[in-house]
């Protein structure tokens, strides 16, 4: 049987900062999650994404750092791609918008675009700084947002009410780099004129039966308003040069070519096992699924901007199957910032606990409908409650038991009773609904179905007592123990997308073959045989204090290290 193509991608991180928590939960590790899980279903899965380099955003820091961006750029990719492989992100293809592959791809698909009438050039009036000598567009320029008067809204978009927003529509504008009040000066740009894909999107977006509710109506409240040309090009010097006539000195404004990176990562990851043309079965194919894993902030240019450029080419490309778009982690009420030191950064988080109870505590509380609130008591009762005296510790009593009671060997059972056959079913049960709820990107709801079959072993060893039956009626413990380390076996399978370093530790001391993430999602419900031997039971998790000052005190000291 052919397998089936999943493409999964998420947003490309700015690199010009290291990604807090929220960042990571709203797109790579929540795209993770869906990768290892479609992978043991047994699909024929690709996910890639990247770091984005280009814009305003970096150019800004590199000013600052009084560095060039592409060191500043090479220096922060690297430091990205160690930090994702410590978090057990496993990409397929984590590429750069510098790469070679994604520029010539770029350039060749706004040329094609811009052939057939969708693109053309108008002058301009922009923000001009005379101090610094230099145009401001997007993040050059801040200002209070003209629709809801937050402040300080960038040139680009308004983080308050996520409006697209152009520089010469904020209310005070004013320079980032020297704070001076900037001029209108005239300049040349290009401009994709978005609204000729008005009806086709609405369309799209209706039809879409996948597109959550929050994805769905901020798009189709963006197209009834009125969509409009959006600029292609941009006077700023780091990017990827504009290919149209005349157009020396411009580049491509980044979130043109970054959403185009979906794209041309798929080209590269194929290009690079020497199969140029295999990219195709994921973009043309009409059975091929693309997932997109994104924050709230990012919806129009995956939902509007994104499917319009596709479209635009005239080839009949895929456009985006799902956008699971979550909303904000906050922290302690407020937005993060490392100025303000407001939040918690991928590389500190792991200095702090195993990537397993982080990975688990993103997705368990990951904001899928509401903005949600980072604590340390909320996280320390998630790993204490959830992995440790339920999942870790289902797991160590089955183990354990087995250890000492039966020789580390998988006991032959007598015939199941109605109990052992209930629990068995209520099992099966939760293992379809946790594959549903994955497929529909309820990742949260997914994280906490699989703490619950162990709160159901756990339930499940309490009512049969083994401990007392070993003494009397050895056969029954050997039953019940029997279904036990089936659960164990499913647990660590269906766990996996979610916690793969602990999966992957509870499967070697089950002593089974290969890697839990090689195996099938159907081994699940396939049951351990009598007379297998396991290795020695070691508790998986520990408990965390739930001690918010001590813990922030630790968080600080960790900052200063790093500053050192």
């Amino acid at each position: 049987m052919e397998l089936g193509k999943v493409l999964v991608t998420s947003a490309w991180p700015y690199i010009n900062v290291t990604p807090h928590i929220g960042n990571l939960v709203g797109s790579i590790l929540s795209a993770d999650v869906a990768a290892r899980y479609y992978r043991l279903k047994g699909e024929d899965v690709v996910m890639v994404s990247g770091s984005d380099e280009h814009g305003t955003p970096i150019e800004v820091e590199a000013i600052r750092l009084g560095v060039k961006p592409k060191d500043l750029t090479d220096k922060n990719h690297a430091r990205i791609v160690e930090l994702l492989k410590k978090w057990g992100i496993s990409f397929d293809n984590y590429t750069r918008t510098e790469s070679p592959v994604h520029k010539e791809f770029v350039q060749q698909h706004l040329t094609k675009i811009y052939k057939n009438g969708y693109i053309f050039t108008e002058e301009t009036e922009m923000l001009y700084c005379e101090n610094c000598k230099r145009f401001l567009p997007d993040r050059f320029v801040e200002g209070k947002c003209p629709y809801c008067g937050h402040a300080p809204a960038r040139g680009d978009q308004c983080d308050a009410c996520g409006r697209l927003l152009e520089p010469t529509t904020l209310v005070e504008p004013y320079c980032v780099i020297c704070k001076s009040k900037p001029i209108v000066k005239t300049t040349k740009h290009w401009y994709f004129d978005l609204s000729k894909f008005s009806e086709k999107l609405a369309k799209y977006i209706n039809e879409n039966k996948q597109l959550p509710t929050n994805a769905k109506n901020f798009s189709l409240n963006l197209i009834k308003e009125g969509l409009r040309p959006r600029a292609v090009t941009r006077d700023v010097g780091w990017g990827i040069p504009a290919p149209f006539p005349d157009a020396e000195g411009k580049t491509i404004y980044v979130w043109v070519e970054a959403v185009l990176g979906y794209v041309s990562a798929t080209i590269e990851y194929f290009r690079n096992k020497g199969d140029g043309e295999g990219w195709r079965a994921y973009w043309f194919d009409k059975d091929a699924k693309t997932l997109y894993f994104i924050g709230k902030d990012n919806i129009p240019f995956h939902t509007i901007i994104l499917p319009a450029l596709l479209l635009a080419s005239h080839e009949d490309y895929n456009l985006p199957w799902n956008v699971s778009a979550t909303e904000f982690l906050q922290f302690k009420g407020e937005k993060a910032s490392k100025s303000l030191r407001i939040g918690i950064w991928i590389d500190e988080a792991l200095e702090l606990f195993p990537t397993d109870y982080w990975r688990y505590f993103l997705i368990a509380t990951r904001p899928e409908t509401k903005d949600s609130n980072f604590s340390w008591e909320i996280f320390a009762e998630k790993i204490n409650s959830d992995l440790n005296d339920s999942f870790g510790n289902f797991i160590h009593r089955t183990l354990s038991f087995i250890n000492t009671q039966f020789n580390s060997t998988i006991p032959e059972p007598e015939t199941l009773d109605t109990d052992d056959e209930q629990v068995l079913q209520k099992v099966k049960g939760k293992i379809i609904q946790v594959a549903a709820d994955f497929e529909a990107c309820k990742l949260q709801s997914a994280a906490n179905e699989i703490i619950s079959i162990s709160r159901l072993g756990n339930q499940y060893l309490n009512s049969k007592e083994p401990w007392n039956l070993i003494k009397t009626e050895k056969a029954k413990a050997a039953t019940t123990i029997y279904v036990a380390a089936q659960i164990v076996k499913t647990s660590a399978i269906i766990s996996a997308p979610i916690i793969p370093f602990t999966a992957e530790e509870l499967w070697k001391t089950l002593n089974l073959p290969g890697s839990v993430h090689k195996q099938s999602w159907e081994e699940a419900l396939k049951p351990l045989p009598a007379g297998h031997r396991i290795g020695k039971a070691r508790p998986l998790f520990r408990k965390v204090e739930a001690d918010e000052k001590k813990l922030d005190e630790m968080l600080e000291r960790i900052r200063k290290a790093t500053v050192k």
